[in-house]
């Protein structure tokens, strides 16, 4: 049976990812989500057998982003929550990482400073 149990702590990061994942632009192959299915197909996924790097999926560059958020929409099993096709997102966290909120990568880069 699939589960969507995570942590208060990981929701709101993929709470956070699903409002920046509504602003990609969808290809016309692939039908836009809503917000509630972006939060599904992710925790869908977090919570059963490929932990992310959560924060760092929050704050990766748009390319990295789009590929692991567009890649678990495309690749999810939606009866299971694992991904299929030898998918691997580039957030996946390190193995033997459970959360996936904290994690032994580099930190993100810093946001360019504004003039």
């Amino acid at each position: 049976m699939i589960s969507f149990n995570v942590s208060r702590e990981e929701f709101d990061l993929i709470d956070r990812i699903a409002e920046r994942g509504m602003r990609l632009p969808w290809s016309a192959s692939m039908r836009p989500p809503n917000r509630m299915e972006l939060q599904m197909d992710i925790t869908a996924a977090h919570a059963n057998g490929c932990p992310l790097y959560l924060a760092g999926l929050l704050h990766a560059d748009d390319p990295d982003f789009a590929h692991d958020v567009g890649g678990i929409r495309r690749h999810l099993d939606r009866s299971t929550g694992e991904l299929g096709d030898c998918f691997l997102p580039r957030y996946a966290a390190q193995q033997g990482e459970r959360n996936g909120v904290e994690s032994s990568a580099p930190p993100p880069p810093a946001p360019p400073e504004s003039r």
